[in-house]
């Protein structure tokens, strides 16, 4: 697609790009009108200033001065909070993935087991050991989450992402609907690199995942087959979200990749869940096993945390099989309206 060819078409771009990083707010069109009003009184007074009209590379540099679509767009919104309006959608998604996706299943599946086995059959016991270090753990996260996205927001980060920001790099208009989120596939791709470096730390360091219980616990059988393939999933966890921010205008991209990832999930969660099940049943042990040297004591915990990897795993795949069939429908949907639509098919919605 060809890039702006004319200051009206680069205004256009920029104001797209500063809507792509607002909230969506009942009152972010009349910012964007108020902001496009004032750029083009800005446009007209330098076009009065030469005695001509204004050529794009000259109203590119008042865009550049204008700032960073993404700070312009903090500015626009309220500033009522710790985070800003910028920020503060990709510090929700962050909260809500190390909350409830990350340490909410590790204390459920692997601390809960490892304090219902040192509790000597005190199951209250271990249930209140397991919910205060829960709350404990969550607030301790919220509160690094929290800290680290308030010095975002006021440093000067901003501030060197302004020294390389191009407004003639923006993309053409769309008219279409918006489309990804940047915020969110930046957000899915700095997790995923952060997966990818905490998988291929665990052999070294096992307690990333089994905490205190990696002193008489270790990874089982299955485990040491699928790491490599996971790792390879991981790989493409992390080329998805950044080819999704390096080329935006691909509507298509987006659903097709989060396609092809849920389908390589869910052939690895059949093998996985299948190897499991026909594992020696006389000593079914597929994920976990005890560590050399461990007392036998520890063998009841290593069932119970083997069958919570288990159930996890059987979720894991209904929710992946979901996500498979959404992700079917808006590629179907895609070309529905790509080939059979109307002249200006309407783009896949964000998802």
């Amino acid at each position: 697609m060809s890039k702006p060819t004319n200051p009206a078409e680069l205004l256009d771009s920029y104001l797209q790009a500063v809507r792509f990083w607002m909230p969506k707010t009942q009152g972010q069109e009349d910012l964007l009108a108020e902001l496009g009003e004032d750029l083009r009184s800005q446009f007209e007074a330098k076009e009065v200033e030469v005695g001509r009209p204004l050529q794009i590379a000259e109203a590119s540099d008042i865009l550049k001065g204008c700032g960073v679509p993404m700070v312009v767009a903090s500015r626009l919104g309220p500033k009522k909070s710790l985070i800003g309006p910028a920020l503060y959608p990709t510090y929700i998604f962050v909260l809500k993935m190390v909350l409830l996706w990350i340490m909410l299943p590790v204390f459920t599946f692997i601390v809960g087991p490892v304090n219902v086995a040192n509790s000597n059959g005190n199951w209250g016991t271990a249930l209140a050991a397991t919910i205060g270090d829960l709350w404990s753990g969550l607030f301790i996260a919220a509160g690094i989450i929290t800290l680290v996205f308030a010095i975002l927001e006021r440093s000067t980060a901003h501030a060197e992402i302004a020294c390389k920001f191009d407004p003639l790099s923006l993309p053409p208009v769309q008219k279409t609907e918006r489309k990804t989120s940047p915020a969110k596939s930046m957000c899915e791709l700095i997790f995923a690199i952060f997966g990818l470096v905490w998988l291929l730390l665990l052999p070294q360091y096992p307690v990333l995942i089994l905490g205190p219980a990696s002193a008489f616990l270790k990874a089982g059988s299955i485990v040491h087959t699928i790491y490599v393939p996971l790792a390879l999933l991981a790989v493409v966890a992390i080329l998805r979200p950044a080819i999704t921010l390096v080329r935006m205008e691909w509507a298509w991209f987006p659903p097709l990749a989060e396609l092809v990832q849920a389908s390589l999930s869910l052939i690895l969660l059949n093998f996985v869940i299948n190897a499991a099940i026909q594992a020696p049943s006389g000593d079914w042990h597929p994920f976990i096993v005890l560590a050399s040297g461990a007392s036998a004591q520890y063998v009841k915990l290593a069932a119970i945390v083997n069958v919570s990897i288990l159930i996890s795993l059987y979720c894991a795949w209904i929710g992946v099989g979901i996500a498979l069939l959404v992700n079917t429908w808006r590629v179907l949907r895609y070309l529905h309206h790509r080939f059979l639509g109307p002249r200006h098919p309407e783009s896949l919605p964000a998802h």
